[in-house]
């Protein structure tokens, strides 16, 4: 499914561009690879929390690259919100949920479509 996505161009990687796509409001889910440094899984926990962006801790940084074709990656954003939910259900199902967020998932996709129908920008 990450590959599919990314062939579509709704996935952006690396921390860099994942902080930006959170900090702009254009990531629906985020995904830290369980490799990735302490302070790098707190930044995103804490960033994630405070605009509302589902997270998950899955996947080495060598597997979560080679899920979107890429090299080592410590973290991607999925900018699409029908890539996002399909995936987080396939990620509840394995049971990777992120420390702390799975019992405010719903109040976060409820605040995601909040927020993108304020923008007009058609995005659910």
């Amino acid at each position: 499914m990450l590959g599919l996505a990314t062939r579509a161009g709704k996935v952006v990687s690396g921390e860099f561009s994942t902080e930006k796509a959170v900090k702009s409001r254009k990531a629906f889910l985020v995904i830290v690879s369980s490799e990735a440094s302490e302070n790098t899984k707190k930044m995103f926990r804490n960033m994630c929390s405070f605009y509302k962006v589902p997270w998950y801790v899955y996947a080495p940084m060598e597997e979560l690259g080679h899920a979107i074709g890429k090299g080592f990656r410590a973290s991607l954003a999925v900018l699409d919100a029908g890539f996002a939910k399909s995936l987080e259900e396939k990620l509840k199902a394995d049971g990777n949920v992120a420390p702390g967020m799975a019992e405010d998932m719903e109040s976060a996709w409820e605040h995601r479509a909040e927020t993108s129908n304020k923008r007009g920008d058609g995005r659910k």
